[in-house]
């Protein structure tokens, strides 16, 4: 079964920034949401990636092509 679903823009984003190291807080003030939301968004990509944690969501994000090297 495939784990990969429909994964948001703003999901993007937020895998983005959390692969570049920053934290909720700190995302959310450059996305200008509340860092809740970012907390939400970081929840539903690992649920639709199937990933068990933060690490594993990147692996996971690099090996669909979500996130590139560059």
């Amino acid at each position: 079964m495939e784990l990969f679903r429909n994964i948001s823009h703003r999901e993007i984003e937020v895998i983005q920034f959390i692969s570049r190291g920053m934290t909720s807080h700190e995302i959310a003030d450059n996305l200008y949401i509340s860092h809740h939301t970012v907390i939400s968004h970081r929840k539903n990509a690992m649920s639709k990636l199937g990933a068990k944690n933060q690490a594993h969501l990147i692996r996971l994000a690099f090996e669909r092509k979500l996130l590139s090297a560059s």
